[in-house]
């Protein structure tokens, strides 16, 4: 990635490119988010939330099925049709009155358009969403990233156990930690940032899973854990 290889980096950032690379190198692009517009990712982005992507996949189909995804199509499903067509993501009554207070937050704020929302300045409105009930910083940033494609970083379970066993983070790191890791010493451009998270997720789903697959890992060479026996 041009961006990358053409940056002056911190040692911090060194590393992290490096990570990046191999990763990059080992899976390919990752294309990620999978969705159809920009509104799908940001409905998706909460669905995802303590759920397998697998989950959110039905639900989005069963959304889709019913023709409501769309700020219209949600304003119009009462919260109990909405909650049993996202059943399969789990916390469906929960996650029905976040979706509908996310809508209604978009309708009162920026009158129902995705274009007026990320047309401001990205870091107030960071600030603003994160005021959004439901709307926690993963979910934020999803939003931001990948629906608004602005340049921050999403971070999560994943982050935390990867770049801690590779000796960058500690076991309990919090969200802003991890975050600002990335944010200042890596360029800050969306698509780079795309591209690393869903790299960090595909590598913790295939090879550094909670039972680490140590000697088929591509960053095996790097990672003080391999070396000091794969015992995390």
């Amino acid at each position: 990635m041009k961006i990358l290889t053409e940056a002056s980096l911190s040692p911090t950032g060194e590393r992290l490119k490096a990570i990046f690379l191999r990763l990059l190198d080992h899976f390919g692009p990752r294309f990620w988010w999978p969705a159809e517009t920009p509104f799908e990712v940001c409905i998706g982005a909460i669905l995802t939330q303590n759920t397998a992507w697998t989950n959110v996949e039905k639900a989005i189909r069963a959304l889709k099925g019913a023709d409501v995804l769309t700020v219209e199509g949600i304003e119009a499903t009462p919260a109990g049709l909405l909650a049993e067509l996202i059943r399969p993501s789990g916390c469906y009554n929960v996650k029905s009155v976040r979706i509908k207070g996310f809508v209604e937050w978009l309708r009162e704020r920026h009158s129902g358009s995705l274009d007026m929302l990320f047309n401001e300045e990205w870091r107030e409105l960071r600030k603003e969403l994160l005021k959004v009930a439901g709307i926690g910083p993963e979910t934020c940033d999803s939003i931001l990233l990948y629906a608004g494609k602005k340049p921050t970083f999403v971070v999560d379970a994943y982050t935390r156990r990867l770049f801690h066993r590779l000796g960058l983070l500690t076991a309990d790191a919090g969200y802003d930690e991890m975050r600002l890791m990335f944010m200042e010493h890596l360029p800050g451009d969306a698509l780079l940032f795309n591209e690393y998270h869903a790299l960090i997720v595909e590598e913790c789903k295939t090879f550094c899973r909670t039972r680490p697959l140590c000697d088929r890992c591509p960053l095996a060479q790097q990672c003080p854990t391999f070396h000091s026996g794969c015992n995390p």
